[in-house]
């Protein structure tokens, strides 16, 4: 038990530093390739790793669904990941990766397990306009060098909405009253998953609030001070221009949790609220959100519990 919690308070302790841990997998050759791509998922998304258990088929699945197994007593979805990215297992599916994401648990079938890689998430650039819609980031796992390998950061959100659309809904639904921001602020949001933005986008719409959108945390980072310097060049503050900032947890090239520590560390901007919307569910996450300052925690995706959380904390600011 003292070596589980301590491992816990490890992991919790990289965040400090802009540092994550990446489960490194394999799923086969890739297509039209012999070669083996690297790919990874953020190990607080890893509730276990098993071999493979007895998989029950279910009548009229989706075709990426292998079956259901039954996990301690709790039956979950298992999800043949080589079929989802298109790639061609030589040694079969028989390592099982269960994750939990945004309050769910499911399971993905692997072909094997390579390492676990402790990266900064500078070591991480944007995968989006370089070819696929299944990753959000490559890593670079051995730093800025021209023989680094790489890895593919999956984006579990659209691999999930894909496979099993019910359990990602459109944001759009009831969110109840629109929320009027002060006249000229604006909410500022992160993300890097495509799905997510465009999910928030349509929430934030649904709200009638005025928004900016960006795709990483060092870009939010950058622009809430180039708002910031504007501000004052018109004889006013942030406040005057920003009334809530909204972020995703992992991002490539500054993570949530380090965006919101320089937000609440700096004296320009640590009255501004910070709502982190996430799928790195679970109660030691939540409670690490709190720890940085963060004034609430919204799990994705959740339409009614986000907006009711930017209305609470908007109405404390």
């Amino acid at each position: 038990m003292n070596t589980a919690l301590h491992e816990i308070d490890e992991r919790t302790n990289l965040t400090a530093n802009n540092k994550f841990e990446l489960l490194l997998f394999r799923l086969g050759e890739a297509p039209g390739t012999d070669h083996r791509e690297l790919f990874g998922i953020n190990v607080f998304k890893i509730r276990e790793i098993l071999v493979m258990p007895t998989i029950t088929a279910i009548a009229n699945a989706p075709a990426n669904v292998m079956g259901v197994a039954n996990i301690r007593g709790q039956v979950i979805t298992v999800i043949n990941l080589p079929r989802v990215v298109g790639c061609t297992p030589k040694k079969g599916t028989s390592i099982l990766l269960v994750t939990e994401y945004a309050r769910s648990t499911q399971a993905f079938a692997v072909e094997e397990v390579n390492e676990i890689a402790r990266l900064d998430w500078n070591q991480v650039i944007a995968a989006e306009g370089k070819g696929g819609n299944l990753i959000t980031s490559i890593a670079r796992l051995d730093g800025d060098t021209e023989g680094s390998r790489l890895a593919q950061v999956l984006d579990v959100e659209q691999i999930l909405r894909d496979v099993l659309p019910s359990s990602t809904e459109n944001l759009i639904p009831e969110m109840g009253p629109k929320i009027k921001l002060p006249a000229g602020t604006v909410i500022l949001a992160a993300d890097d998953s495509p799905l997510a933005r465009s999910m928030l986008e349509n929430g934030l719409k649904a709200l009638d609030v005025p928004f900016v959108m960006t795709k990483t945390g060092l870009e939010a980072w950058t622009r809430i001070q180039s708002i910031s310097d504007a501000a004052i060049a018109e004889g006013k503050t942030i406040q005057d221009k920003v009334a809530l900032v909204l972020t995703d947890l992992e991002m490539p090239e500054m993570d949530g949790f380090t965006l919101t520590r320089n937000i609440k560390n700096d004296q320009r901007f640590k009255s501004i609220p910070v709502v982190i919307h996430s799928s790195l569910t679970g109660e030691t996450n939540e409670n690490h959100v709190k720890s940085v300052g963060a004034d609430a925690y919204v799990a994705k995706f959740v339409a009614e519990e986000l907006a009711e959380a930017i209305r609470k904390v908007l109405a404390l600011s």
